[in-house]
């Protein structure tokens, strides 16, 4: 399957609130194609996660997920996944402080505030169910790849401005790997 173009900040398109996809189109050429590109896509620049709307496609749509991530070298494993139309539930008000940097922001990373845990829910690509608790990192993923699903971007998110930067400034070690 083809690698698809990555929308970068500024492009008005991922300021958009996405559009649900109807439970019957799931088994669809169309949609199992589009899973099939996003996770071709998220492997092969290394993401943790990838929003449909991060190439371009206005539905909800994320894949996230991974045994050992570049970009998050000391990130526990992800069991990967496809979510459709995902829902999230915040458990607890526990916020944590962590780093993020985004494939449509590359080069740039900053601490973001996210719940610490959360329940999410949502349809896999056979069209059943998925429906996990889960907290750390595994949470944050979740919470940031959704957020793509309501025109949010990781910097709308940010409180403290002095933990924001440029991956090559902040993270000199993840410089020559060309992921941000």
């Amino acid at each position: 399957m083809p690698v698809r173009s990555i929308l970068k900040m500024g492009d008005p398109r991922l300021l958009q609130v996405s559009l649900p996809i109807q439970i019957s189109q799931i088994p669809s050429f169309e949609i199992q194609t589009l899973i099939d590109d996003m996770l071709d896509t998220m492997h092969s620049l290394n993401g943790a996660g990838l929003a449909a709307p991060q190439i371009g496609v206005n539905k909800q749509l994320v894949v996230f997920g991974f045994e050992k991530n570049l970009r998050y070298p000391d990130a526990d494993p992800i069991p990967e996944t496809i979510m459709i139309n995902p829902s999230i539930t915040i458990i607890g008000d526990q916020e944590e402080d962590d780093w993020e940097g985004c494939l449509s922001v590359p080069g740039i990373r900053a601490k973001v505030p996210r719940y610490q845990k959360i329940r999410y829910s949502g349809y896999d690509r056979d069209g059943a169910i998925i429906d996990r608790t889960v907290e750390g990192f595994h949470a944050r993923v979740v919470q940031h790849e959704c957020d793509h699903l309501i025109g949010k971007l990781f910097p709308m998110r940010v409180k403290d401005f002095s933990n924001f930067g440029f991956t090559e400034v902040l993270f000199p070690s993840l410089t020559n790997l060309s992921l941000d």
